[in-house]
């Protein structure tokens, strides 16, 4: 435990302080260099997080929600997929968010990330998120522009602005039970590449090839700037952001699995109690099966 703590403490990104993405090495995996023990210790983490979720969903006090955010071909969906594996699936929601519908952008951009958040008792996992409009929305002016906001709204001070919106959503949900948990998975640009060229090669993976992906490629450096000011800007003690290196696939869905379970962990989860009256019901009801 004490390991896991000191290793996610070197991943969360501390609040008020810079974040540099170049600090922090895409193919790290800490002390651990063995996939094979990797594999076996994400196996007991998967379980570790089913029994907590049981208690979460029994509880039905607090809820829990999990942003993945990163650049294309990071392992969003195989973190999500391998960690939840183990998981109750009536107590966890998975959505992920697309580019906007007609209707979202009638509405305001939290909009469609409200309506999608957890009840209580469940894990909820937002595959891309509200942060898009401060990353994809700043790197291409013109989804900014194109955007449904009074003129004067969309001046220069529109960044900050949605920082300190979103601070103060995040807030808003811990404030009433939820627990925030935010990834980014950092992926190195030479294996984004590798990755890619994988799913043109293999057949079994050309469903998942995109030619807008390739093209996005061309705004790299524009994208980890974007990153680094939305992590620096709303990484809270209450809400933090893990900067999970992605190169290696069993590392990376290790430390979102120990992350969660640490998390977790930390409430003061416990199956309800049955009281005198209800306990004298279950024993006429033993008794009668009898």
């Amino acid at each position: 435990m004490k390991d896991e703590r000191d290793l996610l403490k070197k991943l969360a990104v501390p609040p008020g302080k810079k974040a540099r993405l170049k600090k922090y090495d895409p193919t790290w995996t800490g002390s651990l260099k063995d996939e094979a023990r990797g594999r076996k210790l994400l196996e007991r983490g998967v379980r570790r997080l089913s029994k907590q979720q049981a208690l979460l969903y029994a509880q039905d006090t607090y809820s829990v929600l999990v942003i993945f955010q990163a650049m294309d071909a990071a392992g969003k969906d195989g973190a999500i997929r391998h960690v939840l594996s183990g998981v109750n699936p009536q107590g966890c929601q998975v959505f992920s968010f697309k580019a906007p519908s007609a209707e979202e952008r009638d509405h305001t951009y939290l909009w469609r990330s409200m309506k999608a958040l957890p009840e209580r008792g469940r894990i909820g996992i937002h595959n891309r998120s509200y942060y898009e409009e401060v990353l994809v929305a700043r790197v291409h002016k013109e989804i900014l522009a194109s955007q449904q906001l009074p003129e004067q709204l969309k001046g220069g001070g529109i960044w900050k602005r949605r920082f300190r919106e979103i601070c103060n959503f995040e807030r808003y949900l811990t404030d009433n039970g939820m627990v925030v948990i935010k990834f980014f998975l950092h992926v190195s640009k030479e294996e984004q590449r590798r990755r890619f060229l994988s799913r043109i090669e293999e057949p079994e993976k050309n469903w998942k090839f995109s030619a807008g992906d390739v093209a996005e490629r061309q705004h790299w450096d524009e994208y980890q700037a974007a990153y680094e000011k939305a992590i620096r800007a709303t990484a809270t003690p209450q809400t933090p952001w893990y900067v999970v290196p992605a190169d290696n696939k069993w590392f990376t869905r290790l430390v979102v699995a120990g992350a969660m379970a640490m998390a977790l962990g930390e409430l003061d989860l416990a199956y309800p109690k049955v009281g005198a009256e209800a306990m004298a019901r279950l024993e006429a009801a033993r008794k009668e099966l009898e």
